[in-house]
């Protein structure tokens, strides 16, 4: 309503500021019929003509004939509106018509000086001058109306370029419509791929201590309804709460735990104010995925460590565990990692920081993205 609104009144204004320059132009002629002269038939007819004209090529012309292919149709009519102006001279016609007025206005008001009468001619032959009661000629005769053609063009040209910026908009609209449900459906993907990737490990890790009768299975199988009910539920979003995301992630910290032996310590820590905060769903998972994938051995002792801090807004995630030869040249191409930096990119753009490397024979994830209180 708010735009539509200000589209009217650009229109106004700039009507009003293109029929004041003609009024201005037609009065600077030395006449004295302004401002009464924008109230007179031939002003207000010839005002109407180059609205219609505006208006037809902006709504009509342009949208229904222009765009949709008929070059020709249209520049044959363009071409016939151009031939119509040249031959009926609206300009020449409002000042002829005008000047005509002026002369059939009612002389002074009793009590003031007459005017002076006019001159008296000679019937001597040859051309006589234009008697007041003749009727006005349309334009002059055999002389080309320059200024209806300059208008006629600079109203023909605003009324295209209005058009052709308008098309851009719906153009540029669909465009990026059309990348934000692309960039919807590849999250869609990313998601996909990660839930059933993650619920095939777990389901393994119940059935290896249901197989050996382990007391923990009954407590697994909670954990594992919380983690189904969390993906179920709220992942859609393209954001969480990140206490949710944080009782998600221990969840499955504590199932991958029940399969690690006693030469793997698993550290997490967790620091500051994550209450009211949200964040991307199920992007720390991926990098925890891999530190269990490729940071434990059962042959050498292991420490993982897991970090998530919480400062001004800001999380600072961080994983650190060991490299070992057999699995070194396989911890940076797994499917997590690929599947994190794209939706980091989708949903943060330039706000995040990611850095993933080797140091010191470890492998190390330093991940800082906003995490503010209401939606990125």
């Amino acid at each position: 309503m708010k735009r539509s609104w200000l589209t009217i009144s650009a229109h106004i204004a700039g009507w009003l500021f293109f029929f004041s320059l003609v009024a201005g132009f037609v009065a600077g002629t030395g006449q004295d019929a302004w401002p009464g002269m924008l109230f007179s038939k031939s002003f207000l007819g010839f005002s109407l003509l180059y609205l219609l004209l505006f208006y037809l090529t902006t709504f009509v012309l342009i949208p229904f004939i222009y765009l949709r292919g008929k070059y020709i149709l249209y520049a044959l009519v363009s071409v016939g509106l151009l031939a119509a102006i040249m031959y009926f001279k609206p300009f020449d016609k409002l000042m002829t018509i005008n000047r005509n007025e002026r002369a059939d206005m009612p002389g002074p008001p009793p009590g003031q000086m007459p005017a002076p009468p006019p001159p008296q001619w000679e019937n001597k032959p040859g051309p006589q001058m234009p008697s007041r009661n003749q009727p006005p000629q349309n334009g002059r005769p055999g002389k080309t109306d320059i200024v209806s053609t300059i208008l006629f063009l600079a109203v023909w040209s605003l009324g295209l370029a209005i058009c052709i910026i308008r098309q851009w908009r719906i153009t540029e609209k669909k465009m990026l419509q059309a990348e934000a449900d692309r960039a919807n459906a590849e999250l869609s993907f990313l998601k996909a791929q990660i839930n059933p990737h993650f619920l095939f490990n777990t389901l393994n890790n119940i059935y290896s201590l249901a197989v050996t009768g382990s007391e923990h299975t009954a407590l697994s199988v909670m954990k594992l309804s919380n983690i189904m009910r969390y993906l179920t539920d709220d992942v859609r979003a393209d954001f969480v709460w990140l206490e949710d995301e944080l009782d998600f992630l221990r969840d499955y910290i504590d199932l991958q735990k029940l399969r690690l032996g006693a030469n793997t310590e698993v550290r997490l820590i967790t620091k500051g104010e994550v209450a009211g905060k949200r964040i991307a769903p199920l992007i720390l998972v991926a990098f925890v995925e891999n530190v269990f994938k490729y940071g434990v051995s059962k042959q050498q002792a292991s420490v993982i460590t897991i970090s998530v801090e919480v400062k001004n807004d800001r999380l600072f995630f961080h994983t650190d565990n060991p490299l070992f030869p057999d699995k070194k040249e396989q911890v940076s191409t797994g499917i997590g990692i690929d599947n994190a930096r794209q939706r980091l990119q989708h949903l943060y753009q330039q706000q995040y920081d990611l850095s993933v490397g080797q140091e010191n024979g470890r492998f190390v994830v330093n991940l800082e993205l906003p995490v503010p209180g209401s939606l990125v």
